[in-house]
């Protein structure tokens, strides 16, 4: 058996076996993230509204999501009569896609990698990218108003806050002169970059809970104005697709967050695996908290506060970093 396996990967090479090893991993983690943070959401809410959330599926309700989701698995999928087939199919696919790349080149840990690239963080925002357009897709091949409506929403807010998220990112880039996430994390062994750029860190938070579409910058999917934005024709596996990305990637903008500013995996006595999710689960837990603190804003708010006040800042930001440098 230990001679077959050996043959096995000489055959199929260790680079190929570690990366297929690393997206079974990987989305092995995504699904378990995600049921996660679904019982995590309503636990903070519950806290913070004095209430008790989710209790009788299981010991503190931890069975629930799974329940949820053997739910979801078994409900009929419903295809509106008049949809465009290819887009409404398409977009779920497409929106899964980045989930999955974008954790291969994150690192975890020290040798927790799946594939250390060093253009790791322009593979990111390469494949996070395809997010909007699988919204976008969604909204235009339901053939629903408010899916519509919700998909060009998205669009705006994509492009208006894509730019302040950028920048925020491209000061760290020139300050550790790479592009690998590894070499990221490695230059700051002496002091966290979020101690040199709490401005940058602080905008590109904003504009990552704005990626993401989480209150208050929820306009896409708003549930009191478009019923449920651009999934609102989706039902089964189909929206359950959608809700499975729209968790992860909080934790993929966490984990970036983490890595490019609170020093990824590096700490003290723990293993770096545990520092890097202590960190990266703190991020998501404010995300999640600001859901229950903040109201929505509205469409106009929302364009001017990136075109008005964080793209201008990160550009004076950026600015500022690169003339100290220099000098």
């Amino acid at each position: 058996m230990t001679d077959v396996l050996k043959i096995a990967v000489e055959a199929i090479g260790q680079d190929t076996l570690r990366v297929i090893l690393g997206l079974i991993g990987v989305l092995i983690l995504v699904v378990i993230n995600a049921l996660m943070l679904t019982w995590a959401e309503r636990k903070v809410a519950g806290h913070m509204q004095r209430r008790i959330a989710a209790k009788e599926v299981g010991p503190f309700g931890l069975i629930q999501p799974i329940a949820d989701s053997l739910k979801l698995l078994g409900k009929e999928l419903i295809t509106p009569m008049k949809v465009d087939r290819v887009l409404y199919f398409l977009a779920p696919v497409i929106c899964f896609i980045p989930v999955l790349v974008s954790f291969v080149v994150i690192p975890f840990g020290e040798g927790l990698q799946v594939r250390d690239i060093n253009v790791g963080i322009l593979v990111i925002l390469a494949f996070s990218s395809l997010s909007v357009l699988s919204i976008f897709i969604a909204g235009w091949g339901s053939n629903n108003k408010y899916s519509l409506i919700g998909a060009a929403r998205s669009v705006a807010q994509n492009i208006a806050y894509e730019v302040p998220l950028l920048l925020s990112l491209l000061i760290v880039v020139i300050m550790v002169g790479s592009l690998s996430l590894k070499d990221i994390v490695e230059a700051q062994k002496g002091m966290w970059f979020i101690l040199y750029q709490p401005i940058a860190f602080l905008i590109y938070f904003i504009a990552g809970v704005a990626e993401t579409n989480r209150t208050p910058f929820d306009l896409p999917e708003a549930e009191s104005e478009l019923v449920a934005g651009f999934h609102t024709e989706y039902s089964g596996m189909r929206f359950a697709i959608f809700f499975l990305a729209e968790y992860t990637n909080i934790m993929i903008i966490s984990a970036v967050a983490t890595t490019f500013f609170l020093g990824g995996y590096l700490g003290p006595y723990l293993p770096g695996i545990v520092w890097f999710l202590i960190k990266t689960y703190f991020l998501v837990f404010v995300i999640l908290w600001f859901r229950w603190t903040f109201p929505r804003v509205r469409f106009d708010q929302l364009l001017n506060f990136s075109w008005k006040i964080l793209i201008p800042v990160s550009f004076i930001n950026l600015i500022v970093t690169g003339g100290i440098l220099k000098l």
